[in-house]
């Protein structure tokens, strides 16, 4: 298979990519039931040279549900009629996938509430405890 595009500095090679094909449960009438038009595309995370340890550990967790039991991921394609372009599309997947993986993400900041924050948040807890307290049964003298 050939090779994956990312962009102009990164490449993955084709002995990382490998594609089966399946009957598809798209459209395509009486097609369907006789051509493998389903594609799925597998990328062995693991065995790929052409991306760091940081940007593998990224790719998996956006990976999530497609992430299979020996490390690889997997991208099935079944919306067109024809396999090649059911191919393009599992392609063009990946690559988005490993496009989002390569960029870092940003640090949180971590903030304080401001004092009107603060403030606020008393009142409005004051303000609870003050509707609850009304809610109680009225105790008079005698109690």
């Amino acid at each position: 298979m050939k090779g994956l595009e990312i962009d102009d500095k990164l490449s993955i090679p084709g002995g990382d990519l490998s594609w089966s094909a399946a009957r598809s449960s798209g459209p395509g009438g009486q097609n369907v039931n006789k051509v493998a038009t389903k594609v799925i595309l597998r990328f062995d995370i693991e065995g790929t040279a052409a991306l760091t340890q940081a940007q593998k550990r990224r790719l998996r967790t956006l990976a999530g549900r497609r992430l299979d039991a020996s490390g690889g991921i997997l991208i099935s394609a079944q919306a067109e009629r024809s396999q090649r372009q059911n191919l393009e599309r599992a392609r063009a997947s990946l690559r988005r996938l490993i496009r989002k993986s390569l960029v870092p993400p940003k640090p949180r900041v971590a903030t304080k509430p401001s004092k009107a924050q603060k403030r606020r948040r008393l009142r409005d807890k004051h303000r609870q405890s003050e509707k609850k307290k009304r809610r109680a049964p009225v105790r008079g003298e005698d109690n």
